[in-house]
């Protein structure tokens, strides 16, 4: 029987390259989306697959969307979203999305997934946290915070689910050409590629190899990692 893999977040950018590499490698896919159905819908045309409308932020459509498709062997936490300003800025509306979707979806997708797992004795969750979970950054404290929670809360299950052979880690990547990138100037963007020892942005097949890596059983022996993909940040 063909593997099953949930992507949030896949019709486009990150989750969509994740979703094409894991394609590749065997897994029958569902695809997750929002708010770009019709990208959604031709991606899943093109793996043969479905793309199903929940916004993981709220636990009911979550568990629609376990019921509707899963169960999972593998689910890949990848679905957020960005803001940038000063923190004083914020509203509590905008303070409230960004942690319900960024933090409170990863809580609400493992919840679904994890007893189908603990029951199999097998599984693995791959959450895309980003390098700023790991050293912060100016004008994206809150941004900062949530992509940090996603690191604690990897560590922490590893540990929880690791005695029923479930495997739990993080991606960190660092910046990376999608739509997230889109506010931003050619020259901020130069900025950004020489803030790397590689010198250039990264592009969301580099995070899907990533991805497809940690689901692999080359990567049987890795639990509780954080996977930064940054292109060796140096700034």
């Amino acid at each position: 029987m063909q593997r099953k893999a949930l992507v949030t977040g896949s019709s486009r950018g990150i989750g969509a390259a994740i979703a094409r590499a894991l394609s590749r490698d065997g897994w029958r896919v569902t695809l997750n989306y929002l708010e770009s159905r019709e990208k959604a819908e031709a991606l899943a045309a093109e793996l043969g697959t479905e793309a199903v409308r929940a916004d993981v932020s709220d636990s009911a459509q979550v568990r629609a969307l376990f019921e509707r498709a899963g169960p999972f062997e593998l689910l890949v936490c990848n679905a957020g979203i960005a803001w940038s300003g000063l923190l004083t800025d914020m509203t509590d509306a905008e303070w409230r999305r960004i942690v319900d979707v960024n933090l409170g979806g990863v809580f609400n997708c493992c919840r679904e997934a994890i007893p189908h797992m603990v029951h199999n004795k097998s599984g693995c969750i791959i959450c895309v946290s980003s390098i700023l979970g790991v050293r912060g950054g100016s004008c994206e404290t809150a941004y900062s915070a949530t992509k940090g929670g996603i690191i604690a809360f990897v560590k922490g299950l590893s540990k929880e689910l690791g005695p029923s052979g479930i495997r739990v880690n993080a991606i960190a990547p660092g910046s990376v050409d999608t739509d997230m990138l889109s506010c931003f100037s050619e020259e901020d963007k130069r900025a950004m590629a020489d803030a790397s020892a590689l010198c250039r942005i990264g592009s969301p097949e580099d995070i899907a190899g990533a991805a497809a890596f940690l689901a692999s059983g080359a990567a049987s022996f890795i639990t509780g990692q954080v996977l930064g993909v940054d292109g060796g940040m140096i700034i």
